[in-house]
């Protein structure tokens, strides 16, 4: 009997254990993944800049932004044409990947720039291209609803990590915006 009754008393102990793991409303498997689009590069900056972000803890995660200019180059200038921009985050919360967090990234861009020469009276268009990598850190902060829309609100600054000293570019890199989405 005394066996019995230390193994049934095991047994609840390990399912009791088991049933206490963090699950934050519900998060499984299948709802470590988001998708998101940066709302501000599409109305400010003629951009569309899409998020893929995975969840692999409860405090990290790693994405991939891809951000490609789709409207007009003399609109509010978005220098960059193109970027690809791999990054990892960790979140300071008590919540599942959500909260404040701060994010290392890494971009590949590829941008350009229009100048006008006037030269002896004359008017001359020079164009200047660059592709080239920078390194950077972000902080912001996402929230989440019980039906998985997620909103995240994000700054960050980086540095080109090579310049030719003729190309007229900073080597600053700005990242941010406003990116709403949808955890599945």
């Amino acid at each position: 009997m005394r066996i019995f009754l230390t193994s049934t008393i095991l047994l609840f102990s390990f399912i009791s254990c088991y049933s206490q793991t963090d699950t934050d409303a519900g998060i499984t498997d299948l709802e470590k993944n988001e998708l998101r689009v940066n709302v501000i590069s599409f109305i400010a900056f003629s951009g569309l800049e899409a998020d893929y972000e995975y969840l692999f803890s409860e405090e990290a995660s790693f994405g991939v932004s891809l951000l490609t200019r789709i409207g007009n180059p003399d609109d509010l200038d978005l220098i960059r044409n193109f970027s690809i921009t791999p990054y990892y985050r960790q979140y300071f919360s008590r919540r599942y990947a959500r909260g404040f967090f701060v994010e290392g990234f890494g971009m590949i861009l590829r941008r350009e720039e229009t100048f006008l020469n006037f030269f002896n009276g004359t008017e001359s268009e020079e164009v200047q291209r660059e592709t080239n990598v920078a390194l950077g850190i972000s902080v912001g902060g996402k929230f989440l609803t019980k039906g998985g829309f997620v909103a995240e609100v994000f700054t960050g600054i980086g540095r080109t990590l090579s310049s030719d000293d003729d190309f007229f570019f900073s080597n600053i890199i700005a990242r941010g915006g406003i990116s709403l989405g949808y955890r599945f």
